[in-house]
């Protein structure tokens, strides 16, 4: 367990109440669901293999339903993250994050980003990581007050969820359950970290001025993200034809995409999609909107080398033509890229890749 900090008395929590769900008609995404309950089941993990497989091979996205959670546990982490984020911003800003230096740990202040020249982002968060020694750091009273039910989660969501998750990919790749899972183990010193984020409704004036949009298209730099799925819309994936598509709330499930590490891993087998927030629909576009995900990545010594996989062997799919700068960036770990990866969310507008395809990560070059 995590060592011991100092806590704070107990207090009540404001509760974040969920709005209803659009009635407006989206263009939603097919993705597939996959039901954990059926993980221990005779059979049943071979069946979620094969529905994983599927949508990894599509646009890497796929729901997870009956992970092991009550909603009421979930609705408590979405009322700490409204909790942390109405805090007073001068209180807030004494938990700010080093972001300058790559590090994530705290506070990401509102219009941190420089997301159209001269305009800036809409949203702040605040991340949690591993409640191992390495990332001990102070955190507001509330955070304190609820530290045992947050590690709780914490910890559910990557040795409960996480773990499973790569266990069904390692599955599909024909590699042994746990090599994926051995590169992620909780104990270990990693970046991956729990997100509390509270994006802040606009005027149809100011949502033109940003071209609808919250967050530009993007993918992320980890293994694979988890979130949890709430009713206000926003959030979108593109498609293999370049068409964004929304992607439909679905009460208790976790909305999961694997991402650059794993395409990496997999000489871009394991899909790592384009993913953007804009601003909800007309029925909702004026309320706050709350996002609980979890970032999953893997330990700081691990270098991204190919995976040897029977499967990639099977389909063709090696480094026989990658690049000499792609070969040496395999030899890079993971504690090194990632701080790189992250100082270049502060770069100025001009700076930043300006088209959908420029993807973040290094290994996209």
């Amino acid at each position: 367990m995590a060592t011991q900090v100092e806590t704070a008395p107990p207090s009540t929590l404001k509760t974040h109440v969920h709005p209803p769900e659009t009635k407006l008609q989206l263009e939603y995404a097919d993705i597939p669901i996959l039901d954990f309950s059926w993980f221990d089941l005779p059979g049943g993990k071979e069946k979620l293999t094969a529905q994983l497989k599927e949508a990894v091979e599509q646009t890497g996205f796929f729901y997870v339903v009956n992970f092991g959670l009550s909603q009421e546990q979930i609705d408590r982490q979405f009322s700490l993250g409204k909790n942390i984020l109405e805090l007073p911003e001068d209180e807030k800003l004494k938990y700010r994050a080093k972001l300058e230096n790559g590090d994530y740990n705290g506070y990401r202040p509102l219009a941190a980003i420089e997301q159209f020249p001269g305009l800036r982002d809409n949203w702040e968060c605040y991340h949690i990581f591993k409640f191992i020694p390495e990332h001990q750091r102070p955190h507001p009273a509330v955070v304190l007050q609820n530290y045992a039910e947050i590690e709780n989660f914490h910890r559910h969501v990557h040795q409960n969820v996480a773990y499973k998750v790569l266990r069904l990919i390692a599955n599909a790749l024909e590699i042994p359950e746990d090599s994926m899972v051995n590169n992620h183990r909780y104990e270990d010193n990693c970046s991956s970290f729990l997100r509390y984020v509270k994006y802040h409704a606009r005027s149809p004036q100011t949502n033109e001025k940003f071209q609808n949009i919250y967050v530009r298209g993007h993918t992320d730099f980890g293994s694979v993200t988890f979130l949890f799925s709430q009713p206000i819309g926003g959030l979108q994936l593109q498609t293999r034809d370049g068409c964004w598509k929304d992607v439909k709330h679905i009460p208790g499930s976790i909305v999961v995409n694997t991402a650059d590490m794993l395409h990496f891993w997999t000489h871009g087998y394991l899909q790592s999609c384009v993913h953007r927030v804009v601003a909800p629909p007309a029925d909702q576009v004026h309320m706050d909107r709350f996002g609980l995900i979890y970032f999953l990545r893997p330990s700081d010594k691990t270098c991204l080398q190919s995976v040897d996989s029977p499967l990639l062997r099977r389909l063709g799919i090696n480094g026989e033509n990658e690049s000499e700068d792609l070969k040496a960036k395999r030899d890079v770990t993971v504690g090194e890229w990632v701080p790189i990866q992250t100082k270049r969310n502060w770069t100025p507008f001009n700076e930043q890749a300006q088209s959908n395809k420029e993807f973040q990560s290094l290994f996209r070059s």
